[in-house]
């Protein structure tokens, strides 16, 4: 190892964990007047159990609730095939000494093999919300079933409504998930210096934002009869 952090990267390092946390804050918890996509969607969730009480067959709800599962096992599938690239990577000693020849890195600075370690956390903290996601999708699928068949019966709208909320915090761990591979991505650019992380980071950041709070698709989603 080198020694400790140089102060440029140690900014650049508390600026990306500052801007993963806050962007992750300000989603969840958006102000009234501007509600972010994933508030706007947990509504829908809540509409779709409703929905669901009433819906015969229920063959299309079986289905939409087993691509989500399929989606969150593709994705922590992804990430943990991701991580061994990383810890291989960081163990082969060799190959990052050719990395830092190759490509315009800077040799005199911090370890490469440190570098590597953000976006090795990021993949993890993803991989876990994934596999928490995946598992809360089968409750939610376990909650549906035992919905009555009969909407007249006194149990099926508040199980629905239990359904619904699981969904909804199945849905937050996915998208917790996602948010952690986007700053992954941009945490790979500490590979190039602190400056390269830092314009990442402020590129990440504002993609999620826009995304969530000034995208096209955020206009119709809102927009509800």
């Amino acid at each position: 190892m080198t020694g400790p952090l140089p102060p440029a990267d140690l900014a650049a390092l508390a600026v990306a964990l500052g801007a993963w946390a806050l962007t992750g804050l300000l989603i969840e918890h958006p102000p009234a007047a501007r509600p972010s996509v994933h508030r706007i969607m947990q509504e829908y969730r809540r509409d779709w159990m409703r929905a669901f009480v009433t819906r015969q067959p229920r063959i299309f709800d079986a289905t939409l609730i087993d691509s989500l599962r399929q989606g969150t096992a593709f994705f922590a599938s992804a990430s943990m095939i991701a991580i061994g690239g990383g810890v291989a990577l960081i163990g082969n000693t060799a190959a990052i000494a050719r990395l830092a020849t190759e490509l315009p890195l800077q040799p005199t600075g911090i370890d490469l093999q440190l570098k590597l370690l953000l976006p090795l956390v990021f993949l993890a903290n993803a991989l876990l919300k994934f596999v928490w996601s995946h598992r809360l999708f089968g409750y939610c699928a376990v909650l549906m079933a035992a919905v009555p068949n009969d909407p007249k019966d006194p149990t099926a709208l508040p199980r629905a409504l239990q359904a619904a909320e699981i969904n909804i915090t199945a849905a937050r761990s996915f998208n917790r998930g996602l948010r952690s591979i986007y700053f992954a991505l941009a945490a790979l650019a500490w590979l190039l210096g602190p400056w390269a992380l830092l314009a990442a980071t402020i590129a990440t950041t504002a993609v999620l934002l826009r995304r969530e709070f000034w995208s096209q698709s955020r206009d119709v989603i809102l927009t509800r009869s």
